[in-house]
């Protein structure tokens, strides 16, 4: 019976849940035992979902080949631009966007990914992963079944045991609609981690339900929430969430170093163990 619920963000759709939990498991532990807690695995589940994301077989080896002109004017586009807008300003050897030249696509889109290729956040990551990464939050947004399908996989996941939610990236997203949703959980204490839920425009302002004069809803069975962000962290263009959700949300920032957005320096973080063997322990924030 699980009583921690672990959500994975883009990126994940040729791993499945065991493969992945097992990626995760070692530096969720680290962080724990830092924190003075004991982990115990079959308490650990991962609410996968990165298989609905996988696309079907092709002629052509690996993911299929993307460029500049495959990028969707919208959130494909505005999400390109605002990475590069944050790594430029992050990461002095990351050319910045001239904003006279943002008019066109896709010569705009191959400045931005042309930008991207020098920043250390994005290291070793092809144009293709990059544009690939892009479309899967554009596809959660703008495709209700595939929301639908992606929601239901993180409650099946929490069963009446179920205390503590740990949500990465775009796993924050999926966690926070669908516990505004299911008001029947309680109780419920969420850490998120790298969290894109404050960006404006291309992710806070997609959510369901929608923002109301700039301020977010709580998410109901949500009892405590820890946002935990690294401060060069690109998809975490909003490092405070407290501003929108309420300052029932504690902020916290870590340094991950180079890998500043990878969920396994997030995990190892002793502020994100403390967070989470407080929860389990019943006491709170500390």
């Amino acid at each position: 019976m699980t009583r921690l619920v672990l959500v994975h963000g883009i990126a994940q759709q040729h791993k499945g849940p065991h493969s992945l939990l097992a990626d995760w498991y070692p530096a969720f532990a680290d962080g724990l035992t830092l924190a003075g807690a004991v982990p115990e695995r079959g308490d650990v589940t991962m609410a996968f979902y990165g298989d609905l994301f996988r696309a079907s077989g092709h002629r052509g080896l690996g993911e299929p080949e993307l460029d500049a002109f495959d990028v969707e004017d919208g959130i494909e586009r505005e999400l390109l631009l605002a990475w590069w807008e944050e790594a430029a300003r992050a990461e002095r050897q990351v050319p910045g966007p001239d904003m006279a030249a943002r008019v066109r696509t896709p010569s705009v889109v191959q400045r931005a990914l042309d930008a991207l290729s020098h920043s250390a956040f994005f290291a070793g990551l092809a144009e293709r992963m990059l544009i690939s990464d892009a479309r899967q939050v554009r596809r959660y947004f703008t495709e209700p079944g595939l929301r639908a399908a992606v929601r239901a996989r993180f409650l099946d996941a929490l069963t009446d045991r179920t205390e503590v939610v740990v949500a990465h990236s775009l796993g924050s997203v999926v966690a926070y609609e669908a516990l505004c949703a299911h008001v029947e959980a309680a109780d419920l204490t969420l850490i998120t981690l790298g969290s894109p839920l404050g960006v404006r425009g291309v992710v806070l302002d997609r959510l369901v339900p929608a923002p109301h004069h700039g301020r977010a809803r709580w998410p109901a069975p949500v009892k405590q929430w820890t946002n935990i962000a690294d401060r060069g962290d690109v998809v975490a263009l909003a490092k405070d969430l407290a501003p929108v959700f309420g300052d029932r949300v504690t902020d916290v920032l870590v340094h991950n170093g180079a890998k500043a957005h990878d969920v396994r320096p997030y995990l190892t973080a002793r502020e994100t163990g403390r967070a989470i063997a407080s929860a389990l322990s019943g006491s709170g924030p500390r």
